[in-house]
């Protein structure tokens, strides 16, 4: 696989996060709004929120320190942890409806009032009086005693916030994911690195070889030529594998959240990866329990059955306590006490098609949502199928590109053995040199499939754990 293809495998990730409708108010009667699903762009999963300053020292970097480095900077996760603190926030504005509402005031009033203007005449009496002061100073009290439509707004949002949870941790595993697919491709580049270094160092004793031979008169001149356009091509492969292992670096460190001017070392040459065993049944069944994806998928649709509720029992009565209690007065040395209770009884009789308009975008909600859940399910399956198929595949290439590598490595010493004895040009060394070239790049391509089946794997079933790192549930 190249770098290319690799970068566009995790870049291609994305992920669904939960957010909140704003609730009506506390003297409306309205069922919650539709939940609403903000996808965060994949780019946000590629960046991050740089938390240190670089050092000069080359910074030693393990796969494991990478994916904590990643938790705790990826822009991505980052967004998603101000998603749940959102749909708390907005919980709470539901569960305001519920709740007591209490209030204090206080006022001074001076007024003169005309008696006639409300149809009080009193025989001698003026038809105005005043002007008078009095005060007020009193604590009110509302509280909803019975409003099944508000209790219904209410679970509705905290089945939006176990989404939103949900969806927070769906972005750990992600982040894991890709991370550890960086790195692994770091790695890769840094295997190639080697490998073109060793063909470059084959190639310039060959070429030594090939001048030397040139100069005694023992070889033509094509064969120096045909060694020096090696050594040349392998130079330039050289320049263009360090060029793509510094890119590859400057990735990794925006996935992880470090300074872009640090140096690192990836010390992890070859990280352990546990291989996912069990039957393609097994892994569905994992998968359905344990990612997090699902999870907020139930959870959304959950909610959306709430919202149902909340607009049906809109037609149901509801009753309201309202009271206060308080001083009044004309001097605030002549205060007296007062207060008042009222209890309020709404019965909705006609809303004008509000209440079953609400009904029917509710109902079409909860549709919406089981469709997006029964895809997730046939999206995950294939997820698990597919990473399989790849592992198993992956599995087999890295055992014949290493057989590969040998039979390449034996030709090119059989062929550089004839060329010292005479018994022929270069041209079989340099062929067999860019098998052996050939077959080296796939054992690197290879391995590094492999890894990142595994991450796939346990990216489907819900296991986003290796290295003996896990993002915790």
């Amino acid at each position: 696989m190249t770098a290319a293809a690799g970068a566009k495998l995790v870049g291609g990730a994305g992920l669904l996060l939960w957010l909140l409708a704003q609730p009506p108010a506390l003297s409306a009667q309205e069922p919650a709004s539709p939940s609403t699903t903000n996808l965060v762009p994949s780019s946000a999963f590629q960046g991050s929120v740089p938390g240190a300053t670089p050092v000069s020292d080359v910074l030693p970097l393990s796969l494991g320190r990478a994916v904590e480095l990643g938790l705790a900077n990826n822009l991505g996760l980052l967004l998603n942890r101000e998603v749940v603190t959102s749909a708390r926030g907005e919980r709470w504005v539901a569960l305001a409806q519920l709740l007591p509402n209490l209030s204090g005031s206080a006022s001074a009033h001076h007024l003169k009032e005309s008696l006639a203007s409300t149809g009080i005449t009193l025989p001698g009496a003026p038809t105005v009086v005043g002007p008078f002061n009095y005060y007020d100073a009193r604590v009110s009290l509302s509280q909803r005693i019975f409003d099944l439509s508000a209790i219904e707004r209410e679970r509705a949002a905290a089945h939006r916030v176990s989404a939103a949870e949900f969806s927070e941790q769906d972005a750990k595993d992600l982040v894991v994911l890709t991370v550890g697919a960086g790195y692994l491709q770091a790695l890769a580049g840094q295997a190639r690195i080697e490998t073109v270094r060793a063909q470059l160092a084959t190639a310039q004793t060959m070429l030594e070889h090939a001048v030397e031979m040139h100069r005694a008169g023992v070889t033509p001149g094509i064969d120096e030529v045909r060694a020096r356009v090696e050594w040349l091509t392998r130079s330039q492969q050289l320049i263009v594998v360090e060029n793509e292992f510094a890119k590859q670096k400057l990735s990794l460190l925006r996935l992880i959240g470090l300074p872009l001017a640090q140096e690192v070392a990836l010390v992890d040459r070859e990280p352990f990866l546990p291989m996912t065993t069990g039957t393609l049944g097994q892994h569905l069944e994992q998968a359905l329990a344990a990612r997090a994806d699902y999870r907020a998928a139930r959870s959304e649709l959950e909610s959306a059955h709430a919202g149902v509720r909340a607009a049906r029992t809109q037609r149901m009565p509801s009753l309201v306590l309202n009271a206060d209690y308080g001083e009044i007065g004309r001097t605030l040395s002549q205060l007296e006490a007062t207060y008042q209770i009222t209890g309020s009884l709404s019965i909705p009789i006609f809303e004008g098609g509000r209440i079953h308009g609400d009904v029917v975008r509710a109902e079409a909600q909860v549709r919406q949502r089981e469709a997006e859940l029964a895809d997730l399910r046939g999206r995950i399956e294939y997820e698990i199928r597919s990473a399989l198929l790849d592992l198993g595949a992956a599995r087999l290439e890295v055992s014949v590109a290493r057989q590969t590598v040998e039979l390449a490595e034996t030709n090119l010493w059989q062929a550089e053995e004839r060329f010292r004895a005479g018994l022929n040009d270069n041209l079989e060394v340099v062929q067999a040199q860019q098998s052996v070239a050939a077959a080296q790049e796939g054992v690197v391509d290879s391995q590094y499939r492999l890894n990142l089946a595994k991450l796939m794997l346990a990216r489907a079933i819900g296991i986003a754990s290796f290295a003996g790192h896990s993002p915790g549930r």
